[in-house]
């Protein structure tokens, strides 16, 4: 039995007592924020290194993340109260504010694709796809193909959906039977795309590439977190604190090639190329700033999204809704 008058217990249990009263003080002052993200997204990289480097601490958050099947999901969650943040498009926010809702976004990433070819396709420009066969992520709305039915429309004078035979696929399936040959081009995401890249794919033109010709002055935040206006005015340690974190895990991904190395497990590029395609492409789409420019880009490209997927991408809207990006975010 322990004789609590002996010196050396009291010492010990005093240090003991000392010790927990600071967890508790520590956990006390972490403001949790519910974080819904893909099983295997590319946003699971950025929140790997903000824990591995301790930014939680240093940030006064703790993550609770939640890992979802898709994108449909992450808005259930999101709207369900079972998570705080999610990571989707500005267009999803501006429909739902037009509906009631008081939604927001901060942007994550300007990543995304591009229209990969086979070298041996004998695909040279957009005429060249001419009852082809067409590989698209996302579905008949998906951003990236819409803006691309646009750039064709303003470039070739035709709309791409009646020149080629599209067909959409998830992500991964459309990267392997282009591969094998089974189609001559894809319009996939942006790490799908790197992947096709490092395997000797070429990219006929990238989303970035479009934009001006469709009017868009430079390139807007295409993904971003999401989360509700109330929410964060209620929170706004909590909110600041996991912006702050996000951007210095971005500082570390932009500036340290190790972490790469480190990352390389959640990544699963299966060789060199690939993991240094994925790493740069992930750098190429950290945003540079978030001002009145990029939302006026969003604007104008919201202009072209709106025509061409209709009110299944856009509902009622005839412009994105008022406080679509959170305002008070910006640098």
């Amino acid at each position: 039995m322990f004789d609590i008058r002996k010196p050396g217990l009291k010492i010990f249990l005093a240090g003991m007592f000392f010790a927990l009263s600071c967890i508790g003080l520590a956990r006390a002052d972490s403001h949790v924020i519910r974080v819904g993200v893909l099983a295997f997204g590319t946003v699971n990289w950025e929140l790997d290194t903000l824990q591995f480097h301790g930014l939680e601490q240093r940030h006064g958050i703790k993550l609770d993340v939640t890992r979802l099947s898709g994108k449909n999901a992450s808005a259930v969650a999101l709207q369900g109260g079972e998570v705080d943040a999610i990571v989707s498009d500005w267009i999803w926010v501006s429909r739902q504010r037009s509906n009631g809702a008081n939604y927001t976004f901060v942007p994550h990433s300007l990543a995304a694709g591009g229209l990969m070819v086979r070298p041996d396709a004998g695909i040279r420009s957009l005429n060249d796809l001419r009852d082809r066969k067409l590989g698209i992520a996302g579905g008949p709305v998906d951003k990236s193909w819409l803006m691309l039915r646009a750039y064709a429309q303003k470039t070739i004078g035709v709309d791409l959906k009646q020149l080629v035979e599209a067909n959409y696929a998830a992500p991964p399936l459309l990267n392997k039977i282009m591969l094998r040959g089974d189609i001559p081009a894809a319009l996939n995401f942006w790490h799908y795309s790197a992947r096709l890249k490092a395997a000797g794919m070429t990219e006929l033109i990238s989303v970035e590439d479009m934009l001006p010709a469709l009017g868009v002055s430079r390139k807007p935040p295409l993904i971003g977190w999401v989360f509700s206006e109330k929410w964060a005015a209620a929170n706004p340690a909590t909110i600041n604190g996991f912006l702050k974190a996000l951007r210095a895990a971005k500082e570390i991904l932009a500036d340290s090639d190790s972490e790469w190395d480190r990352l390389r497990p959640l990544t699963r590029a299966a060789n060199e190329e690939i993991q240094t395609a994925l790493r740069d492409a992930y750098r190429a789409g950290i945003p540079a700033s978030f001002n009145e420019k990029d939302i006026a880009a969003a604007n104008q490209l919201f202009a072209t999204l709106a025509k061409y997927g209709g009110r299944d991408l856009v509902g009622d809207s005839s412009a994105l809704a008022p406080g679509t990006f959170w305002a008070d975010f910006r640098y």
